[in-house]
């Protein structure tokens, strides 16, 4: 039986799969079967874990009364039983937790609340937002929620400790996939196009670095930050996954979100990058290279930053990436029940080596 969902946990240790009858939980390293848990008739649109903890979010696709697609079910596994509820007017399209926080997304809104008593705190007006995307950061003394803001390839940041906002106009097309680091001080996204990635500093807004996945135009699967910000991972639908090397600079970005928090303003908008710049379509697949250096004689493309290091899966199927404990590896989850750990050489790049490869779907628990 497929699952539905796929999803990692805050730190990317353990991942859930929702299916039409129910939700199963696995550890990554070791990869481990750890429960499953059946619930006849009722499948799973949203599944979030709480790091390694017994609580888990669920939202139902509506085949069951009990678990309707506009309800979150706060769900304690060790006790068997649902400990709260929110229930909204329209469908949840996206759930994201932290240990003191809870964010739903919805198709125009998203909302915050407290964990603890589920009193709402915050709520967000944004532009369509069909896939909910919406990423929190996970340090206990801060929070950075990053959604989409009111336009179109826009991105809103709340530093919520700070009381700022900031715009980030990240791309011309719509918003398709974006990532924060776990400190919530870095934020990639990836527009419908699929051909270029780009990373900000969430403190004032700032491009940092802006990489290409490839010639042609890609769904993006999945986003994901290195525990160190040194490394990007991307899936996509042309089956292959990558990994950037970032140059982002640490402690220029400190000086800067130090400048950055002294100003008084309760809301920046910034405009991250210029709206001359092309999105060049190369029909074919002959370009093969890392970097030209042809700046101001032929079009941007060429000088494109490519990726470091690369994987190659089938493709069309949906591949959920993220980097592993063991350092430089990665953990890949196939809808089709696949698991991959590869590791890419930090030096040199090039074809990720395979360690191992699973069905998950066919583990009996642990």
């Amino acid at each position: 039986m497929l699952p539905l969902t796929l999803s990692f946990n805050q730190d990317q240790t353990c991942f859930s799969a929702s299916t039409p009858t129910g939700f199963r939980v696995f550890s990554c390293d070791p990869l481990r079967h750890l429960f499953r848990r059946i619930f006849p008739g009722a499948g799973f649109t949203h599944l979030e874990m709480l790091f390694q903890s017994n609580i888990l979010a669920l939202v139902g696709n509506g085949s069951h009364p009990q678990f309707p697609l506009n309800k979150l079910i706060l769900w304690d596994d060790y006790r068997g039983e649902s400990f709260g509820s929110l229930s909204f007017r329209t469908a949840i399209r996206g759930v994201r937790l932290r240990r003191d926080r809870i964010v739903v997304a919805l198709e125009f809104h998203i909302y915050v609340y407290n964990f603890k008593d589920l009193k709402h705190l915050h709520k967000v007006e944004t532009y369509a937002n069909p896939k909910g995307l919406c990423v929190v950061s996970q340090l206990a003394d801060s929070m950075v929620l990053a959604c989409p803001g009111l336009h179109k390839g826009e991105v809103r940041v709340e530093h919520y400790s700070k009381k700022k906002i900031n715009y980030v106009m990240a791309h011309h097309s719509s918003l398709a996939c974006f990532a924060l680091t776990f400190n919530g001080k870095f934020l990639a996204t990836a527009s419908i196009r699929g051909t270029l990635i780009r990373v900000f500093d969430t403190a004032n807004g700032a491009l940092l670095q802006e990489v290409r996945r490839g010639a042609n135009a890609a769904e993006i699967y999945s986003l994901a930050f290195s525990s160190t910000a040194q490394w990007l991972a991307v899936s996509s639908d042309k089956g292959t996954v990558h990994v950037f090397c970032l140059k982002v600079n640490i402690s220029n970005t400190e000086h800067e979100k130090s400048q950055s928090s002294s100003n008084s303003s309760v809301a920046s908008i910034t405009s991250s990058f210029s709206s001359s710049l092309p999105f060049i379509k190369i029909k074919g697949s002959w370009f093969n290279c890392s970097r030209i250096n042809v700046e101001g004689v032929l079009p941007k493309y060429f000088n494109s930053e490519w990726s470091f290091a690369q994987f190659h899966l089938h493709e069309h199927c949906r591949y959920t990436v993220a980097f592993g404990d063991q350092k430089n590896t990665l953990t890949i989850l196939g809808m089709d029940g696949s698991f991959y750990r590869c590791e890419f050489d930090p030096v040199h790049g090039g074809q990720m080596t395979q360690l191992e490869s699973h069905n998950f779907l066919k583990l009996e628990v642990a």
